[in-house]
């Protein structure tokens, strides 16, 4: 089963995200935005990502140190609408995918698929 930790700020949305994961058969593990913490055996992290003015890059960074081996996608609500979703600057953060905030669940799930695959 492939793991999935969630750091997400806003409670709603990160249970949302959890839910519509775990339907999918994916394991999961949600934190809030302060919560990253060391993690075993991860396959990707979605991470909340903020403007990069505002700190996003340093949020990145600090969750790419946490989970090395995992594949990262961003949540954004101001750099998603701003920035391709495959970008050189979220290439650049080790971001494999960016996704604007508010997100449909297939977006979301398709992002997921396409960067570790699913979880059946």
């Amino acid at each position: 089963m492939l793991t999935v930790v969630v750091i997400e700020e806003d409670s709603a949305m990160r249970t949302l995200i959890c839910e519509w994961l775990l339907g999918e058969g994916y394991a999961v593990q949600a934190l809030p935005a302060q919560g990253a913490s060391q993690g075993g055996d991860v396959d990707l992290v979605i991470v909340d990502v903020p403007d990069l003015r505002d700190g996003g890059a340093d949020t990145v960074r600090a969750v790419r140190a946490s989970y090395p081996h995992a594949a990262l996608i961003g949540l954004s609500t101001r750099l998603g609408r701003s920035l391709q979703s495959d970008s050189n600057p979220a290439r650049a953060l080790g971001l494999r995918r960016l996704v604007a905030k508010p997100c449909a669940r297939g977006e979301l799930l398709e992002a997921v698929s396409d960067t570790i695959g699913a979880a059946h």
